[in-house]
């Protein structure tokens, strides 16, 4: 094996396997789970100190529960592969080979070692052994049995040596066994340059999507301290659906049901909520009620939706080249969808001078549109629009800007991450229209709480306001009729 491959010796480090076919482990019982589904990431100084101080587990400890002795025998004999393939392959010139190839001469080189082991692996079992150690050789390295485990929805790396990842809705310290800091940046270099961006001293940021659908986020040095900071929030291929938001009690079934009939006639919602809130998950939900028969388009930064509905063009922001030129934003992919003959626009987020554009369409027949915002109240989300319509340079009045918005808006969803980890649907308000330079809105659902226990759980109940919505006229012309009950004053929805 040191004919082909010896020329040069391999630069990469970045294996580690482990058999994909072991269960996961439950979450430490002592440590309370705090979200059910699709629990967002923590900065470094929000990580609790009680996270800090546990003892971190290991890749195998994640992958393999309760190991044999024959799975463990094999679990030893891969470690040890692992450093002899270092010494006798160059991975620069494998990943080089067709794939047809490269599978002939690892199978023959794993092969040997196996039959040199004295290893217990049946033709089917040495086959899958062969594919895994070829995906860990063209992969990701020690992030592979990481991205594989569906466990696992967040990984966090401050540098090769402090890493974290969210095990079950559990954030947990954990060892990823990068060599060194070159290491780690090395396999950042091939996640960046596989998506077409580019990460240097020049440019040491980058936001991207991976090939599977998973958010990317990493920054390196100088704006780093203690090396390479990177953020992967897995894709989740099953979406949660707003049935399930009820049952995880995220929201009311009557919330759900109301939300659900004024997407089907085409009320333009904008879902507001802080980082990590379950904004593009409550939009994916919602998504599954806009008519089929309807041509949808999404502008995104990294593209995150996946919308539950057939006829969707989606569509992602560029960043300029390494000259400066070439960059794509927001406002341009607004500008050409509504060239594209769209019945609704649906923007991952909002945040600078495309709310203007946004707007025009909500305005002039692209009515069921949708957005994501960040702020902490519906009424903290109008303030935002605001500012973002200045931020276009347009002369424009206060009264022009808020006469936009309260045409253009009927719904605004207020999602909350509560202290202890629960995510809820705290509002659902409406947007009645101007009165004077006002814009007038009205709560019609919300989250009231009512105490805590003595773990610091928050109490409460979703309750209507006894506001009943202007658009149930519109719901009842279609044919739908929505229970008088469901907007009773003070009665817990449950």
């Amino acid at each position: 094996m040191n004919n082909r491959f010896s020329a040069i010796q391999s630069f990469d480090d970045d294996l580690d396997f482990e058999p994909q076919s072991a269960p996961a482990p439950e979450a430490p019982a002592e440590i309370p789970v705090l979200a059910e589904e699709d629990t967002p990431p923590l900065a470094p100084e929000d990580i609790p100190e009680s996270v800090k101080q546990q003892k971190p587990l290991t890749i195998d400890e994640i992958s393999v529960k309760d190991a044999t002795p024959a799975q463990q025998k094999i679990l030893d004999a891969k470690v040890k592969l692992h450093r002899q393939m270092l010494e006798e392959f160059n991975l620069v010139a494998l990943e080089e080979l067709p794939r047809d190839e490269l599978v002939k001469e690892i199978h023959k080189f794993v092969s040997d070692y196996v039959a040199k082991e004295r290893l217990a692996l049946n033709t089917t079992e040495l086959e899958d052994f062969v594919g895994t150690v070829v995906d860990e050789m063209t992969g990701l390295g020690p992030l592979e049995p990481l991205m594989r485990n569906d466990d696992i929805s967040d990984i966090l790396i401050n540098g090769p040596n402090n890493c974290f990842a969210e095990i079950k809705g559990v954030l947990q310290p954990i060892n990823i066994p990068f060599k060194d800091e070159d290491h780690l940046l090395r396999i950042i270099q091939k996640i960046v340059a596989h998506v077409g961006r580019r990460i240097d001293e020049s440019n040491p940021m980058c936001d991207a999507r991976m090939p599977d659908g998973s958010r990317f986020n990493a920054a390196i040095r100088p704006i780093t301290i203690d090396g390479p900071l990177v953020s992967i929030r897995k894709f989740k291929e099953d979406k949660l659906t707003l049935e399930k938001l009820v049952e995880f009690n995220a929201i009311a079934p009557q919330m759900a049901e109301t939300m659900r009939h004024a997407v089907a006639a085409r009320k333009t919602t904008i879902i507001s909520g802080g980082t990590g809130t379950g904004k593009t998950t409550m939009l994916n939900a919602l998504s599954a009620f806009i008519n089929p028969s309807e041509r949808v388009l999404t502008i995104e930064d990294a593209a995150e939706l996946n919308l539950q509905i057939p006829h969707v063009g989606r569509m992602e922001t560029r960043p300029p080249n390494n000259e400066g030129n070439g960059e794509i934003k927001q406002r341009d992919l607004v500008k050409n969808a509504l060239r594209m003959r769209p019945d609704r626009v649906i923007l991952g987020e909002v945040r600078g001078e495309e709310c203007f554009d946004m707007l025009q369409a909500m305005n002039t027949g692209h009515e069921g549109s949708m957005a994501t915002i960040h702020s902490n109240t519906c009424r903290d989300a109008i303030s935002r629009m605001e500012q973002m319509l200045g931020m276009t340079g347009m002369p424009m009045t206060v009264a022009s800007i808020r006469s936009q918005i309260a045409g253009a808006v009927h719904l605004i969803t207020q999602l909350t991450r509560l202290s202890d980890g629960q995510r809820k649907t705290t509002s659902i308000s409406e947007i009645t229209g101007m009165e004077g330079d006002i814009i007038q809105m009205q709560e019609i659902f919300r989250f009231k709480r009512t105490g805590l226990t003595e773990e610091g759980k928050i109490l409460g109940h979703f309750e209507a306001t006894g506001v009943r919505p202007r658009f149930l006229e519109e719901l009842k012309a279609m044919g739908i009729e929505l229970p008088g009950e469901f907007f009773e004053p003070g009665v817990e929805l449950k």
